[in-house]
């Protein structure tokens, strides 16, 4: 038994540090070359690829279907589960990608643009290619062979940049958006067909599709909801302002997504899996919650934080000056990211536990919230609208946590004093290296100086109040290296 604990643990520790490293190269290499396409680029562009991507997104849930999450959280998934879901998704990938070929035309009379009808069908083959992509990820995190993911993610991430750059460069402006997408999503897939083993068998079997299903219809709904609510705000602004407003919107949120989808992302693949493994045992599956939300917290917090204090001259100093509208949404999105590791722990709890249905219906309820935060925000502006995000985040936060308060034994007020000192030293921090702002000095060394402040800051803070996550931290790190 102990042995079994201590696998899974080195399982998870190690699967989050490969997970991690392949989100941190890929997203920053991502980063690198966004900053390279927008100052080649216009924030027209931008616009029209995020309005297109607001119904790629939403079709890529319908790609998924549940399925890969219910192939993870099925104890005994054999070959001829992942062959008859691998067979169901190339049929079921080809149907939405008809149906999006020939719902091009509308999508562009809604927002009266005819240049988006191309761009729409081209963008639209990386459906079709989800499709195998989508039961290879699904056999990597199953077995927690997350190392491949590096691989391919990294082929994928810098052949599409150069791709994009060089289109860029040419003058295919929107254009080269396009072509770096569909090239990094190709790229990806073809590494991990090579690098994973996992072939389809000829089988299919309709009983086991159905048993599949039963779990991941709930899962797919769910997603399907929480998508078309993340990207609704997208046709919103698209629709009622401007696509330079929608590009700034966009691009504030870049920034810090970029850090949440490093960490949060990376425990979230790992954390699934792992807690599928120990479903029976509740106490365990309340401590490894615990652990997730105290540890992300204590990371994400003062990177949030931080990165809202630095907003201007690090957007300025990247970005230029065409983009400093951007600033106040970067803002506003910070505050509302830093909540997200609560939400990722409670969920993949409830979806661990087998309970899709407790997931579908929180689902309802929160973007049913949602919805109603965002209309009442919609005609005041683009500003108010971004505002909806950081309420609608502190609702879900909540919600999501309030089934576990009965399944666990771990409610929302408990998990709010395990990161409270977290949000406090963060704060502090913060309060403490805004007056670096002030200084008359080039903006890449006051974003330098409030980095290193800011880190010495909370790492002292850490050591003198003794927080058990800054010990975990360094234990895990210690480890890993021991382990190399």
């Amino acid at each position: 038994m102990v042995d079994t604990e201590k696998n899974i643990k080195n399982k998870t520790v190690t699967g989050f540090t490969w997970r991690f490293a392949e989100r941190c190269g890929a997203q920053g290499i991502s980063f690198v070359v966004s900053i390279v396409l927008a100052r080649l680029l216009s924030p027209s562009d931008y616009g029209i690829i995020a309005l297109v991507t607001v119904f790629t997104a939403i079709l890529q849930v319908f790609v998924d279907s549940g399925m890969g999450t219910a192939l993870v959280q099925k104890k005994n998934a054999d070959n001829t589960d992942f062959s008859t879901v691998f067979y169901f998704n190339i049929v079921w990938c080809t149907f939405l990608y008809l149906l999006l070929f020939f719902a091009a035309p509308f999508i562009a009379d809604f927002y009266k643009n005819s240049t988006l009808v191309p761009v729409i069908r081209v963008l639209g083959i990386t459906i079709l290619i989800s499709g195998v992509k989508n039961i290879q990820h699904s056999y990597v995190s199953k077995h927690m062979m997350f190392k491949r993911f590096f691989y391919a993610t990294l082929g994928g991430t810098l052949g599409s940049a150069v791709v994009g750059i060089v289109m860029a460069y040419m003058g295919f402006g929107v254009w080269a958006l396009v072509a770096q997408n569909l090239f990094n999503t190709t790229i990806d897939t073809i590494v991990l067909w090579f690098t994973v083993k996992w072939r389809p068998i000829a089988v299919f079997s309709i009983r086991r599709l159905k048993s599949l299903f039963n779990f991941g219809w709930k899962i797919l709904v769910s997603s399907l909801i929480h998508t078309v609510y993340q990207n609704i705000r997208q046709l919103v602004i698209g629709k009622m302002y401007s696509a330079a407003d929608l590009a700034y919107f966009n691009r504030g949120k870049q920034f810090p997504y970029l850090i949440v989808v490093n960490i949060n992302s990376s425990i979230d693949s790992v954390l699934l899996p792992a807690m599928a493994l120990e479903q029976d045992d509740n106490i365990k599956v309340k401590n490894m919650t615990r652990r997730s939300i105290k540890t992300s917290s204590y990371i994400m917090w003062p990177l949030m934080i931080g990165l809202a204090v630095c907003a201007e001259p690090v957007v300025r100093l990247i970005l230029t000056e065409k983009w400093l509208m951007a600033v106040p949404y970067l803002r506003l999105f910070c505050i509302g990211y830093a909540l997200e590791p609560i939400q990722t722990a409670n969920l993949n709890a409830i979806k661990a536990m087998g309970r899709s249905d407790l997931f579908l219906r929180l689902e309802i309820i929160k973007k049913s919230l949602g919805l109603i935060i965002l209309f009442i925000a919609m005609p005041h502006g683009v500003m108010a609208i971004a505002f909806s995000t950081v309420v609608y985040s502190f609702i879900a936060s909540i919600l999501n946590a309030s089934p576990n308060k009965k399944l666990l034994q771990y409610s929302y007020l408990e998990q709010i004093l395990d990161i409270l000192p977290s949000i406090v030293l963060s704060c502090v921090m913060a309060l403490m290296i805004y007056p670096i702002c002030l200084l008359n000095i080039s903006d890449i060394f006051i974003i330098l100086f409030q980095v290193v402040a800011g880190a010495v800051i909370y790492i002292i803070g850490s050591i003198l109040c003794r927080f058990d996550s800054f010990q975990y931290v360094l234990e895990t790190i210690k480890n890993i290296v021991r382990r190399k």
